[in-house]
C-alpha cells in the first residue's frame, strides 16, 4: 500500500506541469519623479499608467510609448480609486467636505483622447462604488449609475459583502463567501469570464458570473489579473500599527500555485498587471515595472 502511494503521488508531481517564470524586464518607472507615487493602475494593453501622491489628491497619466506625463486631475481623492475602462476612458471619483463636515463625493469620466473629463454623477453624500469592465464600465452610487454603452459583456462591483454582476441591464448580486466582513477590490478577467476579489479576513477569492466559487487563492490583497490565468497580488504583514513586511506574489487563478515576485524586506505593495506587465510602488513611493514571460 505505501509503495502504491508513492507511486501515485509520483505520477501526480510528473502530470503537474512546472511553471517557469522568467522576468524580461525590471526597472524603475519616472525615476526623475520628485514626489512619491503610489496607487499605481495599468490598462487592458498594459502601455498607459495611472498614478496618484501620497494623499491621493493628484490624479496623473504616463504613456509607457510616447514617455509623456499628464495631470488628469488636482481635486482631492481623484487618485483614490481610479481605473480604466480599455484604452478609452478613465474614471475617478473626487470628494470635499461641507460646513456641517460631511463628505460628498463626485463622479469623473476622463476621455484619453481629446484629454478632457467631465462630471458623470453630481455630488452626493454617500459611497461611490467603481463599476468595473472590459467595456461599459462606469460609477455607481446610491443615487444612481454612470455606465458607458452596455455591451453584451459583464461589469462587477462590490457593495458591502455582495458581488453585483451586471449584463446589459440585468443586476444579479452574489454572497459566495458567508461570514466575511466585506468584499474588496473587485476585477474581470480579460476574457470577462471570471471574477476576482477579496473577502476581508479570508483573502482572494475567484468566481464565475453566476456567483460560484471557482477558487481561493489564499490571504493576499488587491488582486490584478495579469492575463486570463495569472494573478498578481500584494502579501502583507503588520504589528497592528504598521507594516513589517509586503511583497508582490504571481498566484495561478485555479489556485494550483504561486510564487514570489519581490522579497518580504522589499516592502513593495499595490501590484498592478494586465497584458504580462506588472507595475508595483515601495513604501516609500518609488514605481517599477516588469515584464513577465510564464512557460
Amino acid at each position: 500500500m505505501r509503495i502504491l502511494l508513492m507511486l501515485l503521488m509520483c505520477a501526480a508531481c510528473m502530470a503537474a506541469p512546472a511553471q517557469q517564470v522568467r522576468v524580461e524586464q525590471r526597472q524603475r518607472v519616472l525615476p526623475w519623479l520628485e514626489e512619491p507615487a503610489y496607487r499605481p493602475v495599468l490598462n487592458a494593453t498594459g502601455d498607459k499608467l495611472l498614478f496618484t501622491d501620497a494623499d491621493a489628491s493628484h490624479l496623473k497619466l504616463y504613456d509607457f510609448t510616447t514617455g509623456d506625463v499628464v495631470t488628469v486631475s488636482e481635486e482631492p481623492g481623484s487618485g483614490g480609486d481610479a481605473f480604466f475602462e480599455g484604452d478609452e476612458r478613465v474614471y475617478y471619483v473626487t470628494s470635499r467636505r461641507d460646513e456641517r463636515n460631511l463628505v460628498f463625493r463626485t463622479g469623473h469620466c476622463y476621455d484619453l483622447k481629446s484629454k478632457a473629463g467631465r462630471v458623470v454623477l453630481p455630488p452626493q453624500h454617500g459611497a461611490v462604488h467603481a463599476v468595473k469592465a472590459i467595456s461599459g464600465a462606469g460609477l455607481k452610487s446610491d443615487a444612481g449609475m454612470y455606465r458607458a454603452a452596455a455591451t453584451s459583456r459583464a461589469a462587477v462591483y462590490t457593495q458591502d459583502c455582495e458581488v453585483v454582476v451586471l449584463t446589459g441591464r440585468t443586476e444579479r448580486r452574489f454572497t459566495p463567501i458567508a461570514g466575511s466582513a466585506g468584499y474588496l477590490w473587485p476585477s474581470l478577467s480579460p476574457d470577462g469570464q471570471r471574477i476576482a476579489f477579496v473577502a476581508a479576513g479570508q483573502g482572494i477569492v475567484i468566481i464565475d458570473l453566476n456567483g460560484k466559487i471557482l477558487a481561493q487563492l489564499g490571504n493576499y490583497e488587491m488582486p490584478s489579473w495579469l492575463n486570463d490565468d495569472y494573478v498578481v497580488a500584494q502579501h502583507a504583514t503588520d504589528d497592528g500599527h504598521q507594516f513589517t513586511s509586503s511583497q508582490i506574489v504571481l498566484l495561478k487563478a485555479d489556485g494550483t500555485w504561486s510564487t514570489a515576485l519581490t522579497s518580504p524586506s522589499s516592502m513593495t505593495m499595490q501590484p498592478t498587471a494586465a497584458n504580462g506587465r506588472v507595475v508595483y510602488t515601495s513604501i516609500d513611493g518609488k514605481l517599477y515595472r516588469m515584464d513577465l514571460n510564464i512557460e
